[in-house]
C-alpha cells in the first residue's frame, strides 16, 4: 500500500507519542525506585552533567548525560542581579565563563545581569573558551534546563534551599516538580519547617558528615540520621566520609537497608573514604565496588559516568 502524506504524519505523530510516554514513564519508575527505598540495582548520577564532554552545567553536558544513560543529573544553581536563576557552580563567573574583569578582581554572579551573562560563552572542562566566534556554549536558565529534560531524566538541584520558593514557582510552571531531589545539609527540623509544603512532590535528601566536625564539637552524623528517619523519612542520604577506620558506614549499612537508600559521592577522596572516581580508574572494584558491596550504595554520584555506567551494567547492576 503506497504511504499518502497523511498517512506519514500519523505515523510520524505516534512515534513522537510513544517517545514522549516512554520517557514518562522512565521518570515515573526512576521515582518509583527512590520512593521504595530498597532497590537491587545502582542509580548514576551525572557531576554538573558530562563536563568532560561539554562544560559543566551547560545543556550540551546534561544532554550528553541523558543520552549515555545517567538516571539523575547534578547541577548548581545561582542567582542573577535581575533575579534569574541560572545554572552556575561557582558564585563568581571567571572559573567557568570567558569574562574580563577589568578590576582583576573575580566578577560576581550577583552583580551581572541574565543579558550581560547570556553574552558569556563557557569555558570547557580545562578552563578553555573553545567555542570562539561559535558561541557553541552559552549559561543555561534554570527554566531552560527544566523544558529540555522534561520527562527525560531526574534533576538533583545544588544550592537550590537559599531560594526554594522561586525554583518552585519554576518547578510547577514547567510541570516538572516530580522530576526534581534537592539535597542539603540542614537538621530534620528546619526541612519540615522550610520545605514541608513541598515535600509530596520534591524529593529531599540529606547530606550528612559521618566524621566529627572540629568547628562544631556537639554536631553528631549518626544522631541527626536518626532524627531524620523519625521525621520527614527521606528516600535517601548521601553520606561522607573521610576514612575507613570510621565504622558508621557499614553500621549504617545495615540499619538503612529498607528504609532508605544510601548516595556517596566519589567526585573527591575525602567524600567517600578514597573510594573515589580517580582510584576507580586502577582499582574499579576496590573503589565502585567497596562503595555498593561493602557499604551497600545504591546511588552514585560521579564525574566518570560512561565508567561507572559500564561497570554497573556488567555486573548486572544497570538496565
Amino acid at each position: 500500500m503506497k504511504k499518502t502524506p497523511t498517512t506519514l504524519l500519523a505515523l510520524a505523530l505516534m512515534l513522537l507519542l510513544g517517545a514522549a510516554l516512554q520517557a514518562a514513564d522512565r521518570v515515573d519508575q526512576l521515582r518509583a525506585k527512590l520512593l521504595s527505598r530498597d532497590i537491587p540495582d545502582v542509580l548514576v548520577v551525572a557531576h554538573r552533567g558530562d563536563w568532560r564532554y561539554a562544560p559543566e552545567n551547560s545543556l550540551q553536558s546534561v544532554e550528553h548525560s541523558i543520552k549515555l544513560g545517567v538516571d539523575i543529573v547534578e547541577v548548581d544553581l545561582q542567582r542573577t542581579k535581575d533575579g534569574a536563576l541560572i545554572l552556575m557552580h561557582d558564585d563568581t563567573l571567571d572559573r567557568t565563563t570567558n569574562i574580563k574583569s577589568a578590576s582583576g578582581k573575580k566578577t560576581k554572579v550577583a552583580d551581572k545581569t541574565l543579558a550581560e551573562i547570556k553574552k558569556l560563552d563557557l569555558k570547557n572542562g580545562c578552563g578553555i573558551a573553545t567555542s570562539r566566534n561559535r558561541h557553541l556554549y552559552k549559561v543555561p536558565t534554570l527554566e531552560e534546563l527544566l523544558l529540555a529534560v522534561k520527562g527525560r531524566v531526574l534533576i538533583n538541584l545544588d544550592k537550590a534551599d537559599r531560594y526554594f520558593d522561586e525554583v518552585y514557582a519554576l518547578l510547577k510552571k514547567t510541570g516538572t516538580a516530580r522530576q526534581i531531589v534537592m539535597k542539603g545539609g540542614k537538621p530534620d527540623a528546619e526541612i519540615k519547617a522550610l520545605y514541608g509544603q513541598y515535600l509530596d512532590e520534591v524529593i529531599y535528601m540529606p547530606i550528612v558528615d559521618l566524621d566529627p566536625k572540629k568547628k562544631d564539637p556537639a554536631y553528631n552524623g549518626y544522631e541527626r540520621i536518626q532524627g531524620f528517619l523519625a521525621g520527614t523519612k527521606p528516600v535517601a542520604f548521601e553520606l561522607l566520609y573521610k576514612h575507613d577506620t570510621n565504622p558508621l558506614p557499614l553500621k549504617l549499612k545495615t540499619e538503612l537497608k529498607g528504609r532508605a537508600l544510601i548516595w556517596y559521592n566519589t567526585l573527591w577522596d575525602n567524600m567517600a573514604g578514597g573510594h573515589e572516581d580517580d582510584s576507580a580508574l586502577e582499582d574499579i572494584d576496590g573503589a565502585y565496588g567497596y562503595l555498593i558491596d561493602t557499604l551497600g550504595a545504591r546511588i552514585i554520584q560521579t564525574d566518570r559516568a560512561e565508567l561507572l555506567l559500564a561497570y554497573l551494567k556488567k555486573r548486572g547492576l544497570h538496565d
